[in-house]
């Protein structure tokens, strides 16, 4: 990776970036509503970037490389949520790569996502990434598990921080989602097979204390986001069952200990695994991959959900198998992969939390393994 540092270092001169963002506003246009889709190729893992058009669709710009491979394998093989995250400034973009076991990290200008470090990710087989203010955590499900942190440069490069490892609960414990509190003081992560909700506290050089393992009485954990105003927001793939999948919210205590505030509330379908949250904290929407479906609620001031109107508000194309799932910048439009139909859904936000469906995005191969949305 050092090579590749090397290079940037020279090429990402004052005149070669100018340069560059003269090439992007030629590419993109003035508009910077981007939606990127990770292909998880096991030979060649790229973003594909869309520009969103005026009336809400998206048109594909390019294929960036990522310098790395993919898992490979067919629908939802990360089994994860976060595979593909922006930074918090929306400046930088993560990918990870889990068949090379690295991360890479690309600088955005003006939506067009420009390679600027791969790193090795500190584990085995990592699948998803988080950021706050410039610290990096990457969560790697193989093997023994482990969360390492890295902190960016002004550049967009990575640097891995001393002792900042830690490692799951056990072997092969299904680590899937990773989320970082607004306040950048706690760490949240899952553990499928345990069905653990983990907290970890952050410290000011961005390493973590210890983990506190709360386990949910709610089985199917599979994601964890949290909301702008600091509570925890999970989703619960139950098993054994029709449309029994569920949604739930949290306070975190002082000790990492969590407090239920909505416990199991129906989403009405099956297979919830992904939620997005609107950037003024307003709304959550959770994808019913197996029954094709996306499931709306209100946050309230105090992290109580609702369901809005009907809770089902979009319904995906026959065999979708809608997985990742995201939320434009600025709230007006939601995205999920379609991964069984090879295609993006894309659904506008009304002013009270309801959906529009806007069409699809088709042309992509179905069941290929692709895992990870993010949206500007």
């Amino acid at each position: 990776m050092k090579a590749l540092r090397g290079i940037l270092t020279v090429g990402l001169s004052l005149g070669a970036l100018a340069s560059t963002m003269h090439a992007a506003d030629n590419f993109f246009g003035n508009s910077a509503s981007t939606v990127f889709v990770m292909t998880n190729d096991v030979e060649k893992n790229e973003v594909l970037s869309y520009q969103r058009l005026s009336n809400g669709r998206l048109t594909l710009k390019g294929r960036f490389a990522t310098g790395g491979r993919g898992s490979g394998g067919t629908t939802d093989p990360l089994q994860s949520q976060g595979s593909l995250t922006l930074s918090q400034d929306h400046n930088l973009l993560f990918a990870i790569n889990s068949g090379s076991g690295t991360i890479s990290s690309f600088h955005l200008l003006h939506g067009l996502p420009i390679l600027i470090d791969q790193e090795i990710s500190g584990g085995s087989e990592p699948v998803a990434v988080a950021e706050n203010n410039g610290i990096v955590y990457v969560l790697n499900a193989g093997g023994n598990g482990a969360i390492v942190a890295f902190r960016t440069d002004g550049f967009g490069r990575l640097h891995e921080i001393s002792n900042s490892t830690v490692h799951l609960t056990a072997t092969h414990s299904g680590g899937s989602s990773i989320s970082v509190s607004p306040d950048g003081k706690t760490l949240a992560v899952i553990e499928k097979v345990p069905n653990n909700i983990d907290t970890l506290p952050i410290h000011h050089d961005g390493t973590l204390g210890d983990i506190v393992v709360n386990h949910s009485v709610t089985p199917g954990v599979f994601s964890a986001v949290f909301s702008p105003g600091g509570k925890l927001i999970v989703s619960e793939n139950q098993p054994g069952g029709t449309n029994i999948s569920s949604i739930s919210s949290y306070t975190i205590n002082a000790d990492g200990t969590i407090a239920a505030i909505t416990q199991s509330l129906p989403t009405f379908g099956d297979g919830n695994c992904w939620n997005v949250i609107t950037p003024n904290g307003k709304w959550v929407y959770a994808d019913n991959s197996a029954t094709g479906t996306v499931a709306g609620f209100s946050v309230g001031t105090n992290g109580a959900l609702t369901p809005i109107a009907g809770t089902i508000l979009g319904t995906n194309p026959s065999g979708a198998t809608n997985l990742d799932i995201a939320v434009s910048v600025d709230g007006k439009y939601i995205y999920t992969i379609n991964s069984g139909e090879g295609s993006v859904s894309i659904y506008s936000i009304n002013p009270d939390g309801t959906l529009n469906n806007r069409g699809d995005i088709d042309g992509l191969p179905n069941t290929v393994g692709f895992n990870g949305i993010a949206a500007l």
